[in-house]
Parts: C-alpha cells; structure tokens; sequence
C-alpha cells in the first residue's frame, strides 16, 4: 500500500449535460454522484481544470480514512484525459492513486471488475487518460454488456438504461461505490475478491 497520507482522485467518466445523464456511458457519473452524497459533497467547478469536483474524506475514522477527490471530467469522454490528468497534477495524487470509473461493454450488465492497469479496450474515455498519464490507474469496469442485435455501439452507449435495467440500477451503483470504499480501505486484493464477479 502507498502512503496513507497521499489523496485520492475518484474520477467518473462521462458525457457533460443533462441529455447524457441517464446514459450506459454515464454510469461513473452516477457512481461520484452518490459516493459525493455519502460524504455530504456538493460538486464545482475545478480550479484548474476542466471538471466538477468535491473534496472530502472517505472511510472511517483513523488510518482508513482517506482524502480523496471526486471527479467529473466536463470535456466529453473521448477528452476525458486533459483534465484527469490536470487535476492529479494539481492535488499531487500519484497515479496509482488515480481510479476511473467507466462502462464496460464485454462484461455482463452489473458486473463489476476492478483492476489496476491493462488496455483501453477499445473504451474512448480510457483512451484519452491512458494517452494523457499512462496506464498505472485503477479502473473499476461497470458492466453494461453488448448492444443487442445490429445496433451500432456507439448509439448503445448513449442510450438510456431500459426499464428492466433501471430496477436493478440504484443497487449496482451503490455496489459500485461500496467498491470504492473498499479499494481505498482494504486495498486492490480485497476489492477484487469482495467485488469481482
């Protein structure tokens, strides 16, 4: 484990504007929102970058109890690498400290899948943090599966979640965010073995 004193910077990915806010592509968005209400933030404007943040401490009391930075990036996904990589500069988080929480086409909807490092997979908001900063971040991979039929990818992604997948939706993202809690608390293996499915 790093030091425990560094910060942590909890970047969702997404599209910026209210006709992306209920998209499969915008499920990291949802996550920082309501890891953002558990520690009792109200997002703004970064200073130095292109993105809304909340500043706060995350876990319990004594030597779990991180600082950590809740991120969304306001530049479109495909450029979501400028301002991760602006604000890790700016609060001095190590890269290994960084966590992206994005879609996930090849697994199952509601699978969760925590890593640290690895390729994009063809994800364009990974893409861009990846080209910005390297590979060393944490990811937390939120299933959404693959686009039924013929329908072209990138029109699955900007889709809202359907009806069926919206009663399970609250469930996944408070499970995704409990993941995060856990990934700063306990550490990567412990995350994955409590989380990956």
């Amino acid at each position: 484990m790093s030091d425990a004193t560094e910060p942590w910077l909890i970047v969702g990915l997404g599209n910026p504007g209210p006709e992306y806010a209920a998209n499969r592509h915008n499920v990291g968005f949802m996550v920082v929102d309501l890891l953002a209400e558990r520690i009792g933030g109200k997002f703004k404007r970064a200073q130095k970058a292109q993105a809304q943040v909340v500043e706060g401490r995350m876990g319990p009391p004594g030597p779990e109890n991180r600082r950590v930075i809740l991120a969304k990036p306001m530049s479109y996904m495909n450029l979501s690498g400028g301002p991760v990589t602006a604000l890790r500069d700016f609060y001095k988080v190590p890269t290994d400290h960084v966590v992206a929480i994005h879609d996930e086409l090849d697994i199952d909807y509601g699978t969760l899948r925590l890593k640290l490092g690895g390729g994009d997979n063809g994800h364009n908001g990974l893409k861009s943090v990846t080209k910005s900063m390297g590979a060393d971040y944490h990811r937390i991979r939120f299933g959404i599966g693959r686009p039924p039929g013929r329908m072209q990818v990138a029109d699955f992604v900007l889709k809202d979640f359907s009806s069926t997948e919206r009663k399970e939706l609250g469930y996944l993202v408070d499970r995704a965010a409990d993941s995060v809690e856990c990934l700063l608390a306990e550490g990567l293996e412990r995350a994955q073995s409590a989380y990956n499915s």
